[in-house]
């Protein structure tokens, strides 16, 4: 097996890292459109009020990130696969040497799937909180079947990606799962696929954010503290022992400090800011940039304008994005924090680099069918039925 990134992919990666100058990683959010409303998301609301940008549009997205040397960009939403050209923006990535991981909550069908890999579809992330489909269910939005259908589009990414293609699930860390949060870490383990928390990020009404959700039933109360940082530190001791675990051990700490309301260390490397937009920033689905999912710019910097590489560059739109970044409380969306922690911590730098460039068969993805996974995830749940009482009371029904 190879590493995850091809080494055009890797010298830019080291480039960045090294002058702190050129983008790592884009979010660019095709569309606000979803299937799902999910309870700890707002994303599907709070870019409502925008447009979608054209398949050409993305296309010169795409030409302006390569001008300024990103390296990685994330097609997510909302939904992605709700934009039927998906495949032609993928395409308009690749062919611009652009490393493409695509997003979903299990809506891709196969043949959006192979479209998207035929184009250079590299990595894939897809949401999964619970072994249990009630509970997945439920954190969906109350949608029945989006357990099932999010396990059958895992069968078909096993089959269709390459064996070395990065495919992580995006787990929320909430009260409703936090039990069975180490059993998706097992079940991803056993099929290839690896596992980036994210605990549930809330906020009030009077200071809305475009990410999080106003509901406080998702945030952890002080009782249930000691009970998340043991459950933390078991997944952490499942991670020494060789299962798949995305996260550092910087975001660990900082998980624990969050759920208590303490502020989080992952930006004090860099005066107490992200590294917004020096080594990552988002594009919202109209094809302005954004310094993140939660915070728009004021100023109007649009990804699709031929002069966007000098108006990325210039002294004022840097300025303003920074000054946004240093105003936010901070977050623990995985992939802004872990890009910092491994370009600013050395023990994480160098230890995801160890990781992903190791040959490992047990690492690749393996050719699984939907039956096989869901029986699987049945045995998983039999060791444990007490965390899984809905699921065992389904199973257990004549």
């Amino acid at each position: 097996m190879g590493s995850f990134f091809p080494v055009s992919t890797k010298l830019r990666l080291a480039r960045s890292i090294l002058t702190k100058e050129f983008p790592i990683y884009v979010q660019y959010y095709v569309t606000a459109r979803c299937n799902l409303a999910c309870e700890q998301c707002n994303i599907i609301y709070s870019n409502a009020d925008v447009g979608e940008a054209s398949t050409d549009d993305a296309r010169r997205i795409a030409e302006n990130l390569a001008r300024i040397g990103v390296s990685v960009v994330l097609l997510t939403g909302g939904e992605p696969f709700a934009r039927k050209d998906l495949p032609e923006i993928v395409a308009a990535f690749t062919s611009n040497g652009i490393h493409t991981r695509l997003q979903t909550n299990g809506l891709a069908s196969r043949a959006a799937l192979e479209a998207c890999v035929k184009a250079g579809a590299n990595d894939i992330s897809i949401s999964l909180d619970s072994l249990d489909p009630g509970v997945q269910d439920r954190i969906n939005g109350d949608v029945a079947d989006s357990w099932q259908r999010a396990v059958r589009t895992v069968s078909v990414v096993n089959e269709l990606f390459p064996r070395d293609a990065l495919a992580v699930f995006g787990c929320v860390l909430a009260p409703r799962n936090l039990e069975q949060v180490p059993d998706v870490v097992r079940f991803a383990t056993e099929i290839g696929w690896w596992v980036s928390l994210v605990p549930a990020h809330a906020t009030a009404k009077r200071a809305p954010l475009s990410f999080r959700t106003y509901d406080q039933t998702l945030v952890f109360h002080k009782d249930r503290w000691p009970r998340v940082d043991a459950v933390l530190d078991e997944i952490r001791r499942m991670q020494a022992r060789g299962f798949h675990v995305y996260d550092s051990e910087p975001y660990f700490e900082d998980m624990k400090r969050m759920i208590r309301g303490e502020s989080m260390r992952w930006r004090d490397r860099n005066g107490g800011a992200c590294d917004s937009p020096d080594l990552y920033f988002a594009i919202i689905p109209n094809g302005n940039m954004a310094v993140c999912c939660d915070w728009r710019m004021r100023t109007r910097v649009s990804v699709i304008d031929a002069d966007f590489p000098d108006r990325f560059r210039a002294d004022s739109t840097r300025e303003e994005a920074h000054k946004i970044a240093a105003a936010c409380p901070g977050c623990l969306f995985g992939s802004f924090p872990e890009i910092t922690i491994s370009a600013r911590w050395l023990g994480p730098m160098l230890g995801r680099a160890l990781s992903f460039s190791r040959a490992d068969s047990r690492r690749a993805l393996r050719r699984i069918s939907e039956r096989e996974i869901l029986e699987l995830a049945a045995g998983i749940r039999a060791r444990a039925p007490h965390l899984y009482p809905e699921a065992a009371a389904r199973e257990g029904a004549p």
